[in-house]
C-alpha cells in the first residue's frame, strides 16, 4: 500500500511540475492576445503609426484600451515607442526587431482563423 501511495504522490508532483512549465507557443500567442492588440499590431507591421491614427483606425475602441495595449505591446517587446521632437511633438510606434519576427506567425494565425 506504501508503494502505492509513494507512486500517486509522485504522479502528482510531476504533473503538477509540468502544469507550471509554460509552453513556448502559448507565450508567443499571449504577446498579440487582449484588446485591440491584435489590431495595432497589424497596424504597426505596415510602418510606424502614431496613436491618433490607432484611433482613427479602430473607430470602437477608446483612448484608454488604446493605451493599455499598446503599453502592454511595448512591455512585450513587440513594438518601439519613439519621441519624435519635430514640430507637433509627437509619439509613434514601431515594431521591434522582436515584432518583425511575428509576422510571419501573424499572418499564419490570421490564415488559420479565416478557414
Amino acid at each position: 500500500m506504501d508503494s502505492l501511495q509513494t507512486s500517486q504522490k509522485n504522479v502528482t508532483t510531476n504533473s503538477t511540475i509540468a502544469n507550471n512549465n509554460n509552453c513556448p507557443g502559448e507565450d508567443v500567442l499571449k504577446l498579440l492576445s487582449g484588446k485591440w492588440k491584435p489590431q495595432i499590431f497589424k497596424l504597426a507591421y505596415s510602418g510606424p503609426i502614431r496613436f491618433n491614427t490607432i484611433l482613427r483606425e479602430l473607430p470602437d475602441a477608446n483612448k484608454q484600451s488604446i493605451a493599455t495595449a499598446l503599453r502592454e505591446l511595448e512591455e512585450g517587446e513587440m513594438l518601439n515607442k519613439t519621441i519624435v521632437s519635430q514640430k507637433p511633438l509627437h509619439i509613434e510606434y514601431e515594431l521591434s526587431d522582436k515584432g518583425r519576427q511575428m509576422i510571419q506567425v501573424y499572418k499564419l494565425v490570421a490564415q488559420i482563423s479565416a478557414h
